[in-house]
């Protein structure tokens, strides 16, 4: 315990009665005092327009604070401007006061403003209303919300009239205004003023996403003969106009003092091992009768659930006055619990960092934090929800098992002094910047010399050869294969979304996203939503919808798997101190393998189930560290466990990485391997949990030396003696924390840290890439080109499933080895068989569904184990939709099919087969030539769903 702390006031009794509460009294491990600051003002010059002056009077705002002033002369001067400042500094008019000047100076000007929530929208727009009608003009200016929530009436009214402002979020600017921006060309081109709230959550898998929604809306505005002024707001983090700078491309200048009042605020931290629930309950309920409205922050959905579950099942008088929140609740759901919060009905919300950001719930007096946020900027974000009048408020922190939280328990005086950690984006992740070149081919189609080819220009090898964009016929432009590709790029980086739906109503009750579904929401999954318990009974990918049902359990679930990895590329190596860490480019394959069951109580282990999913396999950016060999033999000769000490120090590396890095540890993945076969020796792999990568690891490969010694310093410190999940033990590992060794991992750290002399290895040669295989049967190899008519249509079979009934009239076939085509028919089979299995390659147009399917009525032959190239696969593959042979063929070759199946069905009846012959004959020749074209060229031509004339990559070498 701490020297005591001068407390007065209400806040300052209720802490003062914690500290002496008996279960909670021992457990205080600090108490701070922050001072309040008091406020600083600047006048503004030139001084504002009598509107604006008269509008801030009835606002009962007399001068700008000097964070405001700054950021207004900026932006004035048309300077892009990051406002990093604390919650509640008064961000809002450092950009609405820019706004409505520059109205007043042009009635025609507009801006986009853009917010992460809904909530925060529907905020601004009332209080940017109330500020217009205060200005007393003839003609205020006009402003929309633009979401899903706007109705298709009103969305083509603020297309055809755009208002002076429009209020959206990142998914409707990527789906709605730039797809199709020609319906927006009033407001692209009178746009001024874009305005970026919440900016430090534009990081990771999000911000790679933004920095290119970004460059595509400059895009847009450059070819409507805009240059709009950037406007950025955040909370406190490192470099803002660093992070402000990568996500659009532009010089961003920062305004971070702030000249806003503050009240002192009181930080406790608590620990909670093994009673953080009870203690969080007894902080809840102890400010509700003290009148305090209160904001619990939790670190999961599930937690969030339970916690106000159990706060509502004990609290007697005040049962219905606590609510959860969380992403995943329908939007209806939330906006109710946010307005009851803010009217008071409502005393105290739990919630997950949904409400991390400004949305206005009304003046809180108390924030209890259940775990450390993971970042010292998400702490003080949401620290800042409170004390919004003059008067005390307080930040409870209750550190549980995590092995940030214990270090954070272990260390105040670092949390108390560590500066905000810096935000990472990484655009160059070839997934993403792929999906937004189509994106941005599809809006406008890119010229070679394009500022986005330019700027990624080392990634468009790839970025080509995968078929996210497509060069025109003449090579001359890039042009996108689908006309409207934004619907599959999911801004928020979690995969193919999915519904989760109530069986017994049949309602979605909430969402979730392939790969958490693959955790959270497998078969057999307890998943918790609004307080009540609900059993998964199905996953359906193709569908995109888990089905629950609600039931009283007494277990929670957690899933086991396993994962293997394979370096496919290594960016760099280097020395750090007594090892080497490398930085690479991984394929990892991640599969969940079953589930364990726990009892909710005592977390008693019940059993373990197992499923049959699909694996998930991706590519990422990872780093690795090298076990050297006389670490090995130390470990080994101490006996030592030296898989459970390289296990132990993967978990403990990754729980400390958020430390050097800002992110999450779920937004990491880790395997620690006793020898890795391209390495040649032990290693420990973490990389970045998001295919492509997202440069957290990039990052920690620059601190690798900082990452070590945290690792050791949690590890060494641990009171506990053999691991425990403060230090080694990860909540989300596949093998259930077996095997690990703490002993092992502490000395592994203190080896690798201390400097050595010794040489270290040469790495081997390494097998990189997956091997190329040889040239296709084209070169030197026999390949056939099939193709058959039938005798009867689907119709007459009942369906395109019983291909095997449809009879064969003629068979086709070119063989390369002859240079010929021979034809059989029914009765030929068995010769047909024959000469398939002699081929190296089998060629054909929808072979694998249908030809092979046809041919299966008549022998019990496994056409299947054929070496196959289906050209409508690949091309399916490639595009995401299918295209007529005859589409390819008038496209590529010049030429079309002289027929129809039809047409040979009808010739069948009528008995001329020398006609079905040889229309058959010219659809193998037309396969084989757009076969040989596709070989040797590298791609085939074909009309877009826009009507353009572009290329297919396509790759028939490694068939």
């Amino acid at each position: 315990m701490e020297e005591r702390v001068e407390i007065s006031g209400d806040i300052a009794a209720y802490l003062e009665a914690l500290k002496r509460y008996g279960p909670i009294k021992d457990r205080v491990v600090t108490h701070r005092k922050i001072p309040g600051t008091k406020a600083s003002f600047t006048p503004l010059y030139p001084p504002l327009a009598p509107p604006l002056r008269r509008m801030l009077d009835k606002m009962g705002i007399r001068d700008l604070y000097s964070h405001q002033a700054e950021a207004i002369t900026r932006i004035r001067q048309k300077k892009h401007t990051v406002v990093a400042t604390p919650t509640a500094s008064g961000k809002s008019l450092t950009y609405n006061i820019p706004v409505l000047e520059r109205f007043l100076a042009n009635p025609n000007a507009k801006a986009l403003y853009l917010f992460p929530l809904k909530a925060l929208a529907r905020d601004q727009k009332e209080s940017l209303e109330a500020m217009a009608l205060n200005m007393g003009v003839l003609s205020p200016p006009a402003v929309a919300v633009y979401d899903g929530d706007t109705s298709s009436y009103e969305r083509s009214k603020i297309r055809r009239n755009p208002p002076a402002v429009v209020i959206t979020n990142p998914e409707m600017l990527h789906l709605a205004l730039l797809p199709f921006h020609e319906k927006w060309a009033a407001f692209f081109s009178g746009l001024e003023t874009v305005v970026i709230d919440e900016v430090h959550t534009l990081r990771g898998v999000m911000g790679s996403h933004m920095a290119w929604v970004f460059r595509r809306l400059l895009r847009i505005c450059r070819h409507y003969g805009a240059s709009p002024t950037f406007i950025f707001c955040s909370a406190t983090i490192d470099s803002p106009e660093d992070l402000a700078a990568r996500l659009t491309g532009l010089s961003v200048g920062a305004v971070l003092g702030s000249g806003a009042a503050a009240p002192d605020k009181h930080f406790l931290m608590l620990d909670g091992m093994d009673a953080g629930s009870r203690m969080v309950l007894d902080l809840i309920h102890a400010a509700l009768h003290r009148g305090f409205r209160t904001l619990v922050y939790c670190q999961s959905r599930k937690m969030t659930e339970l916690v106000a579950l159990w706060a509502n099942g004990l609290s007697g008088t005040f049962r219905g006055k606590i609510a959860a929140y969380r992403a995943g609740f329908l939007p209806e759901d939330r906006r109710d619990i946010e307005k009851k919060m803010g009217s008071g009905e409502l005393l105290a919300v739990v919630s997950t960092s949904a409400l991390e950001m400004g949305i206005d719930i009304g003046d809180l007096d108390l924030c209890i934090l259940v775990g450390y946020p993971g970042t010292v900027m998400a702490t003080w974000q949401r620290a800042g929800r409170v004390g919004r009048r003059d008067r005390e408020a307080a930040i409870l922190l209750i550190g549980g098992e995590d092995a940030l939280d214990r270090f954070m328990l272990g260390h105040p005086d670092i949390f108390f002094s560590m500066p905000p950690e810096k935000a990472i984006v990484h655009p160059a992740n070839p997934v993403i910047a792929g999906r937004h070149l189509s994106c941005a081919a599809a809006e406008l189609p890119l010229n070679r010399d394009d500022p986005l080819l330019l700027e990624f220009a080392g990634l468009m090898d790839r970025i080509l050869r995968e078929g996210f964009v497509l060069e025109e016929a003449c090579g001359r432009r890039l042009l996108s294969p689908l006309k409207y590709p934004h619907r599959g790029v999911n801004l928020r980086g979690g995969g193919q979304p999915l519904d989760i739906v109530d069986l017994a109503g049949g309602h979605t009750i909430g969402g979730s996203d392939a790969f958490r579904a693959m955790r959270e929401a497998h078969p057999g999954a307890v998943y918790i939503h609004n307080g009540e318990h609900y059993l998964v009974e199905t996953l359906d990918l193709d569908r995109a919808r888990v089905g629950v049902r609600r039931e009283r359990v007494h277990y929670f679930t957690r899933s086991r798997g396993f994962k293997e990895t394979r370096i496919l590329e290594i960016f760099e190596t280097r020395r750090v101190l007594g090892t080497r860490v490398g930085l690479c480019r991984l394929e990892v394959t991640d599969q969940i393998t079953g589930f364990e069951k726990r009892h909710i109580k005592g977390q008693r282990f019940l059993g373990v189930t197992p499923l049959d999913l699909p694996p998930q396999l991706f590519e990422t950016e990872g780093i690795w560290i090298e076990i050297p060999e006389r670490v090995e033999q130390e470990l080994i000769e101490r006996q030592m466990h030296f898989m459970g000490g390289i296990h132990a120090l993967e978990h403990a590396a990754i729980g400390m990485l958020p430390l050097v890095v800002m992110c999450d540890r779920n937004d990491l993945g880790g395997i620690s391997q006793p020898f890795h076969p391209q390495v040649q020796r032990g290693c420990v792999f973490i990389y970045d949990g998001v295919a492509g990568g997202i440069g957290l690891c990039r990052e920690a490969f620059l601190k690798a030396e900082n990452l070590l010694e945290r690792t050791r310093t949690l590890v060494k410190n641990c009171l506990c003696e053999s691991g425990c999940p403060a230090c080694v033990h990860s909540p989300k590992c596949g093998s259930g924390n077996r095997p690990i060794d703490k002993a092992a991992a502490a000395l592994l750290l203190e080896l690798l840290l201390s400097p050595s002399k010794e040489a270290l290895p040469d790495l081997p040669e390494l097998t990189l890439m997956p091997e190329v295989r040889e040239p296709s049967a084209a070169f030197g190899r026999r390949y056939l080109v099939l193709d058959l008519e039938t005798r009867r249509s689907a119709a007459e079979v009942g369906g395109w499933h019983r291909a095997d009934r449809m009879e064969v009239s003629c068979v086709v076939v070119y063989d390369s080895f002859v240079d010929d085509c021979i034809t059989f028919l029914a009765e030929d089979m068995d010769e047909l068989i024959l000469l398939l299995k002699e081929a190296d390659l089998v060629v054909g147009f929808n072979i694998l569904r249908f030809d092979y399917r046809v041919l299966a009525g008549y022998t019990d032959f496994d056409f299947s184990s054929l070496p196959t190239l289906d050209l409508l696969v690949k091309v399916h593959e490639r595009l995401g939709y299918r295209l007529s042979l005859d589409h390819l063929c008038r496209e590529t070759l010049g030429a079309e099919k002289s027929a129809d199946g039809l047409l040979a069905l009808q010739w069948w009846k009528e008995g001329r087969l020398k006609e079905i012959i040889d229309y058959c004959r010219q659809d193998v020749l037309l396969t084989r030539d757009l076969y040989l074209y596709g070989l040797t060229k590298g791609f085939l031509l074909f009309r877009n769903k826009a009507g353009q004339g572009v290329r297919l990559p396509v790759d028939f070498m490694g068939t």
